[in-house]
């Protein structure tokens, strides 16, 4: 927004007493105005259109028609960046793929603590929100193709893919690694999410897509086929034992106000894969892997970054690429493409 006007906020939930606590949490940023509380997908459509508000903030469960139903309907009409807030389930993911931008869990009403953390949560996640690009997503539903090339002999051994992301990521990667080959070399993958929900989405891609994927837990080996995500409370770093990469999850201080750290894996990408390895960087606001992509580049290792149209937030990627890290920046649709081309074409000379 280039104007000093707030944030206009629409609140979309059942429960009276979770539209009063969103509400009064958010009207305490200065930066936030509340203009609307809905009680249903139906109330909900005739204020969207009554205040025009920014973003949405909208539940899952509720009545007459559920949150997921209501992103299907409402998202091909309106470009309105939306934001999920429900209790732990999988059902988050169902919201992402119908074309939210990001979710909150809900906290226990009865815990201080909890709601106060969900509030300054939810506050900066309105604001990222309001900043981000939803047309990808629609894109991204229409298009299921991506012109998938097949590898003219099999990739070589010893490779590794490592991947960062953070808001609007969780699509982005579910996209990518449904149009790569379940020949392809290992991938390990750093996605900003909270602990629970990481291993939900391991679980997710496990069902979803061709490759074994699980929530990474330390001396797992990173092999071809098979794709690792980080614990959402602990950093993964890559090391060489034996001939083999395995990962190290371990418990730390956020880096770059997150941890996992899209840096931390980057780093020891760079460190013990050096050519052997592709760094990916995908959508997402902040900075973090900017400095390990680098690191990995000058390492040898071949590195691709997330472009601003296809990206939700073009965050990471633009810092990444003005820093120097990124060797090529292309659309989501084309990565599979230059990713493969990538681990085919003979590795660079570790500098």
């Amino acid at each position: 927004m280039g104007d000093n006007r707030k944030l206009r906020v629409l609140i979309v939930d059942d429960s009276m007493m979770y539209r009063e606590v969103l509400a009064l949490g958010l009207s305490s940023d200065p930066a936030i105005e509340v203009v609307g509380k809905a009680v249903d997908p139906f109330d909900a459509r005739d204020q969207i259109l009554r205040f025009q508000p920014d973003v949405m903030i909208c539940d899952v469960e509720m009545p007459k028609m559920n949150g997921i139903e209501f992103l299907r309907r409402l998202l091909p009409q309106y470009t309105l960046p939306v934001i999920v807030v429900s209790t732990i389930s999988d059902a988050v993911f169902d919201a992402m793929e119908a074309g939210a931008v990001d979710f909150v869990c809900k906290p226990d009403p009865r815990s201080p603590r909890g709601v106060e953390g969900f509030i300054l949560d939810l506050i900066d996640k309105v604001k990222i929100a309001a900043k981000t690009n939803v047309a990808p997503r629609r894109l991204h539903a229409e298009r299921k193709s991506a012109g998938l090339p097949v590898p003219e002999r099999p990739f070589g051994a010893g490779q590794i893919v490592a991947i960062g992301a953070s808001t609007g990521g969780t699509e982005a990667i579910s996209y990518l690694l449904n149009r790569l080959p379940t020949s392809f070399p290992g991938i390990v993958i750093v996605q900003h999410i909270p602990p629970v929900f990481s291993r939900m989405f391991a679980d997710r891609l496990n069902q979803s897509t061709s490759f074994t994927v699980k929530e990474a837990a330390s001396g797992d080996i990173v092999e071809p086929g098979k794709v690792l995500v980080a614990p959402g409370d602990r950093h993964m770093r890559l090391r060489k034992v034996d001939g083999r990469y395995r990962v190290d999850c371990f418990e730390g201080d956020k880096i770059n106000g997150h941890c996992p750290s899209i840096d931390v894996l980057f780093d020891s990408a760079a460190r013990e894969c050096g050519p052997r390895a592709v760094g990916i960087i995908l959508t997402g606001m902040g900075y973090d892997g900017a400095k390990g992509l680098l690191a990995m580049r000058r390492k040898g290792a071949r590195t691709l970054g997330q472009n601003e149209p296809s990206s939700v937030v073009y965050g990471m990627p633009k810092v990444a690429y003005e820093l120097g890290a990124v060797e090529r920046q292309v659309s989501l649709e084309l990565m599979p493409r230059a990713l493969c081309s990538m681990l085919l074409e003979e590795p660079k000379r570790e500098s």
